[in-house]
């Protein structure tokens, strides 16, 4: 039985735990992982957020800067990347995705939408447009001043958990209990959510799924979600596409590409809703709706 929660978003909450949420992903990027270039145009990125309403998503997530593995990511104060390589400002990261927030508040009052970034600059903005989540992949440690941007939004929040940045993943060394590592890490960020005023009632948390962690360090934590309730936070799980799946899938000695790691992701995303997760962040919004009806069933 997952526990139950009221996810205070700031103007409103969001009952968690009766059964799953989905969050729709909205890339406003030209070089995601999974869908880079599809959605930069603002029309095409609403088109596919309504789309995703209505396919079942609950909550539809608009990024406007890419992650993945490799990517330069920014000292968000001062506008440089950690690798040398261009980045993208917040300036231009506030350019893809304030159009796309604000038409879609406008054509759907009632929808939520969450902000994925990690800059506070771009987090005040898509607030004041109309976002009630700011979703940091970062777990609010890139840019310093997060943790009081995010307490003085007072929007919901979700906390997400990563080693290093995307340009140092390669580098890092094993981990021997890679979940003990994410909850300490987790609690330890937590912490200082908390003593920079941010309620717990806002926040969620996210183990962060392939951010610092090997192919075969992400299979722990999907089989052990379940211990992450020891934190007391609603989970939110993001599985879609990636990497670890498609090297699960691997034929012929080559990894899924993307267009077949549906099926594996599926399976992976009905895999966390039974080990307890709350909020299933996903491309594939119909299909995952499908599963986690299915699976809730199991869970009540």
């Amino acid at each position: 039985m997952r526990p139950v929660f009221e996810w205070n978003i700031g103007r409103r909450s969001l009952q968690l735990g009766k059964r799953t949420l989905l969050m729709g992903v909205v890339n406003v990027t030209p070089d995601s992982f999974s869908d880079g270039g599809l959605y930069l145009d603002p029309d095409r990125a609403i088109e596919q957020a309504l789309k995703l309403l209505g396919d079942g998503a609950d909550i539809i997530d608009v990024g406007g800067e890419s992650t993945r593995p490799g990517a330069a990511v920014a000292d968000a104060e001062k506008n440089e990347a950690t690798a040398g390589h261009e980045v993208v400002s917040a300036k231009e990261e506030m350019e893809r995705v304030l159009p796309v927030i604000t038409a879609l508040k406008q054509k759907r009052p009632e929808s939520v939408v969450s902000i994925d970034t990690y800059k506070a600059d771009v987090a005040r903005a898509a607030i004041g447009a109309g976002a009630e989540i700011v979703n940091d992949v970062s777990g609010f440690t890139w840019d310093a001043t997060m943790l009081k941007t995010v307490a003085d939004l007072r929007s919901g929040a979700v906390l997400m958990h990563t080693r290093g940045r995307p340009e140092e993943w390669k580098k890092l060394t094993p981990v021997s209990d890679m979940v003990t590592l994410v909850k300490r890490e987790l609690r330890e960020r937590l912490n200082n959510a908390a003593v920079a005023a941010i309620k717990r009632e806002r926040i969620a948390i996210d183990p962060g799924f392939g951010f610092g962690k090997r192919f075969e360090e992400n299979y722990p934590l999907l089989k052990r979600l379940h211990e992450f309730h020891e934190l007391h936070y609603p989970i939110i799980v993001g599985v879609s596409r990636k990497s670890f799946l498609g090297r699960a899938l691997a034929r012929n000695g080559k990894d899924a590409p993307l267009a077949d790691r549906m099926y594996g992701t599926i399976a992976a995303e009905t895999a966390a809703i039974l080990k307890g997760a709350h909020i299933i962040r996903t491309h594939d919004v119909r299909a995952c709706a499908d599963a986690a009806r299915i699976a809730d069933v199991v869970v009540g």
